[in-house]
């Protein structure tokens, strides 16, 4: 029995184009934020950040906290809310995290090498601490076409 939720590939080119327009649109708000213009929400200038930094400018303790090479992640969880930190060494691979993540939706608080993931509502509060932008990822409709369960009749 294989997958039920494996998309047909009539539906690949669409979402090949969608991702890659996201990409594109993404691209220019974090490269125009990079140019040290001073411009951000909140009067603050998002700077590179440790995971450790980001906790502290939030009032979080991070738990659950993941190291790799290129980044490292965390979960928080205060009175602003619960949300996941995230801290890279370097733009492109901030920028390919979310060319990756974007598709699976959710909202992201994004400044200079680091993201936040959380509700909007938590990040419009984390982002007076941390300045950044909000970033929508893509958005999902379950089920619309086919009840939800998938064309793959293997």
């Amino acid at each position: 029995m294989g997958p039920r939720h494996h998309p047909g590939p009539k539906k690949q080119a669409p979402k090949k184009q969608a991702l890659l327009c996201a990409a594109a649109a993404l691209a220019l708000p974090l490269a125009a934020g990079c140019g040290g213009s001073g411009e951000s929400s909140g009067g603050k200038t998002p700077e590179p950040a440790s995971l450790k930094e980001l906790a502290e400018q939030t009032d979080c303790s991070v738990t659950g906290k993941r190291k790799v090479k290129d980044m490292e992640q965390g979960n928080c969880k205060n009175d602003l809310g619960k949300y996941v930190l995230l801290s890279f060494t370097t733009d492109k691979n901030m920028n390919a995290w979310l060319t990756e993540a974007k598709p699976w939706g959710g909202v992201y608080l994004v400044g200079s090498r680091w993201v936040v993931v959380s509700q909007e509502k938590t990040l419009q509060t984390i982002r007076k601490d941390l300045g950044g932008k909000i970033v929508h990822g893509d958005k999902h409709s379950w089920g619309d076409k086919d009840g939800g369960h998938g064309s793959g009749g293997h």
